[in-house]
């Protein structure tokens, strides 16, 4: 594969990672939700082949406990054995 191509590659993985990172954002958003730290860790996007990783970031006791209740986990705290 030549630089270009490469290079080329490395573009549409960061773009995919930013369209997953919106999307995540807005259906976030729809439910009530923001996650203010929310973004592409741009460390992960660093060198001659990227691989983006979705940062979700800090949020407040509040927003995990409604995230947590969207997500239908309301009172369940895990196996702890």
């Amino acid at each position: 594969m030549t630089t270009t191509e490469r290079r080329r590659v490395a573009a549409g993985r960061v773009r995919e990672a930013e369209d997953a990172v919106e999307t995540l954002r807005q259906g976030l958003k729809g439910v009530g939700l923001t996650l203010p730290s929310l973004r592409i860790d741009p460390v992960s996007c660093a060198g001659n082949e990227p691989a983006p990783l979705v940062d979700l970031g800090r949020c407040t006791i509040d927003t995990a406990l409604r995230l947590s209740a969207v997500l239908g986990l309301d009172g369940q705290q895990g196996d702890r054995a």
